[in-house]
C-alpha cells in the first residue's frame, strides 16, 4: 500500500548558530486515490453487511424454529435503526470531521458482526441489527461527503452506484459462503469483521477531508418540513417511494422464501441471488439514467415496477425460475429509476433552506416503507392466507401504488418543466442541488441501502451549514438497497 508523507512545519524562531535543527515530524497518510478507494470500499462493505443475513434467514429459521413474521421483524428493525441514525448523526461529520465518525461507525459495525457470529437466538439478531443500522446511518453521510471532498465527479457516481452494488454483492457472496464453506452462521460475519478492522486502520491513516464547523449538537435534531410548492409533487412521489421500498423490503426479508416457493430449492445462493439481481439492475439503471430528465426517469421507474412485479407474479403462478429472475431484473430497473425519479421531481422545487426538511420527510416515508410493509407481509404469511396468497396481495399492492404514481405523473405532465442536468457526468439531482444550495466541496446525491443515507439539520443553523447538511443528507443508502 502506498503512502504519502506529510510534514508538520510551523512558524518558529530560527535555530541559534551551531545548533542543528531537528528533522520535521513525518506522518504516514494515504494518497488521495487510495483514500477515495477506501471510502468506496466502506460503502460497499457496509451495505454488503446489511444484506449478508438475507441468505441465512432460512438457516436461522430451521435452527431456532421461528416464523416468517420474525424474519420480517428482524429486517424491519434494521430499517428503523438506519432511519434513526440518518436523521440524527447523518450530518455529524460536517461538524466533527469525517474520520472520527467513520472510525466509530466501523468499530460499531465490527461489534455487530461479533454479535451476529455469536448469536444464539432472535434477541441477539435484533440487537445486532440495531447496532448495524445505527452505525450505517452514521457512516453513509460521512463516506458520501468524504468521496465528494476528494473528487466531486467520481464521488457523485460512486455515491450513486456503490450502495446498491454493496447490497447486491453482499447477498450473493453471503449465499456462496453459506452454501459451500463451513460454519455458515459464523464465517461470513468473521470475514466482514476482518474487513471492517482493516478499513478502520485505513481511515486512521487518511487525511481529514473537511474543516469542522460549529453546531454539532444542533445537527442531531431532525427537522421536517413540506413547503406549499412541494406538496403536490410530493403526493405524486409518495406512492412511488412506498412501492419501491416495499418491493425492496420484501426481497431483503422474504426473498429466499419466495425463491424456495418458485424454484423449489432452498439453496442459499439462489436465495441471495434474488436480492442480487434486484439491487444489481437498480445500480445499472441509476448509472445509465443519471443524465436523463427526472420525470422521464420516474415514468420509466413506475412502468418498470408494474411490469417487473407483474412478470414475477406470473412466474409464481407458473413456478418458473427463469421468468422469476427476469421479472426481478425488470423490477430492479423500476426500483432504481423509481426512487431516483421520485426524489428528483420533488427536491429541486424546494428553496435551499427548505431542502433538508423536505429530504428528511422523503426519507422517513422511504424507510418506513422499507420496514413496515415487510412486517405486515410476515404477519399475513403466518396469520393470513399463507405465503403464496400474501405474495400476490403484496405484489398487486406494489403495482397499484406504482400505477397511482404514474397517473399522478401524467396528470402533472405540463405543470412544471423538468429540472435539467448541467453536466453529462453527474446525477441530475446533484447538479441541481449544487447549483442552487450547496458548496461544491460538500456536493452529494439524492438517492439506496438499500440501502443506502439521509439526515437533516435544525432549521436555526446558519445557511452555510444548512447547505452543507442538505448536500450530506442527499446520499441514499437503502438496506434493500441498503
Amino acid at each position: 500500500m502506498a503512502f504519502t508523507q506529510h510534514h508538520d512545519i510551523q512558524d518558529r524562531p530560527a535555530e541559534p548558530l551551531g545548533i542543528t535543527a531537528s528533522a520535521p515530524r513525518r506522518r504516514l497518510r494515504l494518497p488521495t486515490t487510495a483514500a477515495f478507494n477506501l471510502l468506496v470500499s466502506i460503502v460497499v462493505s457496509f451495505l454488503a453487511g446489511s444484506s449478508a443475513p438475507t441468505p441465512l434467514y432460512g438457516v436461522y429459521q430451521s435452527e431456532w424454529g421461528f416464523s416468517p413474521l420474525t424474519i420480517t421483524v428482524v429486517f424491519g428493525i434494521y430499517a428503523v435503526a438506519v432511519l434513526v441514525g440518518l436523521l440524527t448523526v447523518g450530518t455529524l461529520s460536517d461538524h466533527v470531521g469525517r474520520r472520527p465518525v467513520l472510525v466509530v461507525a466501523l468499530l460499531l459495525q465490527g461489534a455487530a458482526m461479533v454479535i451476529f457470529a455469536t448469536a444464539g437466538g432472535v434477541p441477539a439478531l435484533l440487537v445486532a441489527r440495531v447496532v448495524q443500522g445505527l452505525s450505517t446511518g452514521a457512516a453513509v453521510g460521512a463516506v458520501g461527503a468524504g468521496l465528494l471532498d476528494l473528487d466531486k465527479t467520481k464521488g457523485t457516481i460512486a455515491n450513486a452506484v456503490a450502495p446498491v452494488t454493496g447490497t447486491a454483492t453482499g447477498a450473493l457472496l453471503s449465499g456462496l459462503l453459506v452454501q459451500f464453506l463451513p460454519a455458515p452462521t459464523h464465517l461470513v460475519y468473521f470475514v466482514l469483521l476482518g474487513i471492517f478492522i482493516v478499513q478502520a486502520l485505513g481511515v486512521a491513516l487518511m487525511s481529514e477531508t473537511s474543516t469542522p464547523i460549529p453546531g454539532a449538537l444542533a445537527s442531531l435534531r431532525p427537522h421536517f418540513g413540506v413547503p406549499p410548492v412541494v406538496r403536490k409533487p410530493l403526493m405524486v412521489a409518495i406512492p412511488a417511494l412506498v412501492a419501491v421500498w416495499s418491493l425492496g423490503g420484501f426481497y431483503a426479508s422474504l426473498g429466499p422464501d419466495l425463491v424456495r416457493q418458485v424454484v423449489g430449492s432452498s439453496s442459499p445462493v439462489l436465495g441471495g441471488a434474488a436480492l442480487f439481481v434486484l439491487a444489481g439492475f437498480s445500480a445499472l439503471t441509476v448509472l445509465v439514467l443519471r443524465a436523463s430528465p427526472p420525470r422521464r426517469v420516474m415514468f420509466l421507474g413506475t412502468v418498470g415496477l408494474i411490469a417487473g412485479v407483474g412478470i414475477t407474479l406470473v412466474a409464481v403462478a407458473l413456478t418458473s425460475g427463469v421468468v422469476f429472475f427476469v421479472g426481478t431484473a425488470v423490477g430492479g430497473v423500476g426500483f432504481g429509476a423509481g426512487f431516483q425519479g421520485a426524489i428528483r421531481t420533488v427536491l429541486p422545487l424546494a428553496a435551499p433552506h427548505e431542502r433538508s426538511g423536505v429530504l428528511s420527510t422523503l426519507w422517513v416515508v422511504s424507510y418506513l416503507a422499507l420496514g413496515l410493509p415487510a412486517i405486515v407481509a410476515g404477519f399475513l404469511v403466518v396469520h393470513g392466507g399463507g405465503f403464496l396468497s400474501t405474495t400476490w396481495e403484496y405484489g398487486i399492492a406494489v403495482m397499484v401504488l406504482a400505477a397511482l404514481a404514474l397517473v399522478g405523473l401524467a396528470w402533472r405532465g405540463g405543470h412544471e418543466p423538468d429540472q435539467q442536468v448541467t453536466t453529462g457526468d453527474q446525477l441530475p439531482v446533484v447538479s441541481t442541488i449544487r447549483n442552487r444550495a450547496c458548496p461544491a466541496s460538500i456536493l452529494s446525491r439524492a438517492a439506496p441501502a438499500d440501502s443506502s443515507g439521509t439526515s437533516s439539520i435544525q432549521a436555526r443553523t446558519p445557511l452555510s451549514a444548512a447547505n452543507r447538511s442538505v448536500c450530506s443528507v442527499s446520499r441514499a443508502v437503502p438496506d434493500a438497497c441498503p
